[in-house]
């Protein structure tokens, strides 16, 4: 049945996407992001559409998955989902915007990113003001809607590998093994280096230790 659970895990199911497309939506997206919390990096948004009765064993909120599974869970939503499109909103933007409004930002490009435009949006506790498509926000929909795990699945990935890039930019915080999220080790190498040029200046971690060394380290961050 369509909207039956996971076979392999019991997770999300199709009865958002289904309830939707029987009132008459064909293109039916699901929307989630990635490192809203980190204290350095992007916050990634993704869009996902999935074809009817698309099974994908293991799918689940990206939080729920350890990484070998997320990368091949990527690897297989790339393949069989109808349409993906992927959005950043950088640590500049977020650090002007607020992380919620740079969020939103994230997944109104991550929407103009899809090959075609969607008629239906579903979303992982957010809401998407001035848009003109219908949507739906679910709370904790990555772990209830497929295709808002699958989005949410693509977003964590595309994030990761972003942030491993920049470990090669900036190899003293560490950033492939931690993500930039506020971990004991990233903190003591941000207390022990300063802020590099990706660290978000208006999270409160960063931010004190900008005041506290405005003169040292926030004048020469791009010189890490």
């Amino acid at each position: 049945m369509a909207g039956s659970s996971n076979p392999t895990t019991g997770g999300p199911t199709e009865e958002f996407e289904v309830e939707a497309r029987c009132r008459g939506y064909r293109h039916v997206a699901g929307v989630d992001e990635a490192g809203r919390g980190p204290l350095a990096g992007p916050v990634v948004a993704a869009a996902v559409v999935l074809p009817r009765r698309c099974r994908l064993s293991g799918l689940n909120d990206s939080k729920q998955v350890v990484e070998a599974e997320r990368v091949r869970l990527f690897a297989e939503i790339v393949r069989r989902a109808t349409g993906v499109g992927i959005g950043v909103a950088t640590e500049a933007e977020i650090d002007r915007l607020n992380i919620l409004q740079a969020t939103r930002l994230a997944m109104r490009r991550a929407l103009q990113a899809l090959p075609f435009p969607p008629d239906f949006l579903l979303l992982d506790a957010v809401t998407l003001s001035g848009l003109l498509v219908p949507q739906r926000s679910i709370i904790k929909g990555d772990g209830l809607s497929c295709s808002i795990a699958a989005a949410s699945i693509v977003a964590k990935v595309t994030r990761d590998r972003l942030m491993v890039k920049y470990h090669r930019w900036y190899p003293h915080y560490n950033f492939a093994e931690h993500k930039g999220y506020g971990t004991p080790e990233h903190l003591r190498l941000l207390r022990e280096h300063g802020p590099c040029a990706i660290h978000r200046r208006s999270f409160a971690p960063v931010q004190q230790l900008c005041v506290r060394d405005a003169g040292t380290w926030c004048s020469s961050v791009d010189q890490v």
